[in-house]
């Protein structure tokens, strides 16, 4: 999976834009969370990084109830059961935050997410990450454990930050938000 490395450009725009909307709109000033969410963001630009989680017959996982069964399928320690964790969490952040008007196509009566809150999903996979404590994962287990405490949150925050970006894309015609 590609990450892009903190100095490339697109991840910068990221940090940026994450950092100062969750300070001026949140009033909320955390660099591990704010490092955390724009480096989410720069993944998620690839439609693979996103849908990366596989079944065992390596078809593509695109609901979140597919995997929460392969994460609880998987043993209680270890590296992929964490990861897994951690992407269902980044999954439905994103989803949530960024874009919640795709959210009745990703819960439409057609699927078993149907039946998936994100917001508790997240919430409760971000935990379950943060939980693996322990090198090398002792630095990033805080963020996830406040991640699922303030999902709600965090999914607004990255709202704005979308806001943001869209304001700046489509240039100064566009007011700032006034909420």
């Amino acid at each position: 999976m590609w990450s892009p490395p903190p100095e490339h450009p697109l991840r910068r725009l990221f940090a940026g834009l994450t950092e100062q909307t969750f300070q001026t709109t949140l009033g909320l000033a955390d660099p591990p969370l704010t490092d955390y969410l724009s480096g989410m963001l720069s993944r998620f630009i690839h439609i693979d990084a996103i849908f990366r989680l596989r079944d065992a017959a390596g078809r593509r996982l695109e609901e979140v109830a597919e995997m929460m069964i392969e994460g609880e399928a998987m043993p209680p320690q270890g590296r992929t059961r964490r990861e897994v964790h951690r992407h269902i969490g980044d999954f439905t952040l994103f989803w949530t935050g960024v874009y919640p008007e795709a959210l009745r196509r990703l819960r439409s009566v057609m699927t078993k997410d149907h039946f998936i809150d994100y917001c508790e999903q997240g919430k409760r996979a971000y935990y379950i990450a943060s939980t693996f404590e322990k090198d090398p994962y002792r630095e990033e287990a805080p963020v996830l454990r406040r991640l699922s405490d303030e999902f709600e949150l965090c999914a607004y925050g990255l709202s704005q930050v979308r806001r943001e970006w869209e304001r700046r894309r489509l240039g100064p015609a566009l007011p700032p938000s006034a909420d």
